[in-house]
């Protein structure tokens, strides 16, 4: 039986919930702006324009970037990474996509 390392896990578990999440907000998006639900940023609930465009763009980026962090977590599967380096390449990996989520996301803002 093969034993996942750290790197294969975290990272490839945390996209498969953004991929996931990605999903639902496309399925399901929040209608109105709240409190509870959805890319809420103070940007993006400033009118309801900026709500639903936020709400589309965020969980198609969201689902893009859970597939980059699962396909690049099996990268582990070629390469053997000390377990200190997977640990930092793990965290850098995964906050390193929440903000580009947000920086990619606000930027589009903008604009709008």
């Amino acid at each position: 039986m093969i034993s996942l390392d750290f790197l294969l896990e975290i990272p490839a578990l945390v996209g498969i919930i953004f991929i996931i999440t990605g999903i639902l907000m496309q399925v399901f998006p929040p209608k109105k702006i709240n409190p509870l639900y959805g890319y809420r940023t103070r940007r993006s609930m400033q009118n309801q324009q900026k709500w639903d465009f936020s709400q589309k763009y965020s969980a198609k980026l969201l689902a893009v970037l859970g597939l980059a962090l699962v396909l690049i977590s099996t990268l582990n599967i070629f390469f053997t990474i000390p377990d200190d380096l997977e640990k930092i390449i793990s965290a850098i990996l995964i906050i390193g996509s929440v903000i580009f989520l947000v920086i990619k996301t606000e930027s589009k803002l903008k604009d709008i």
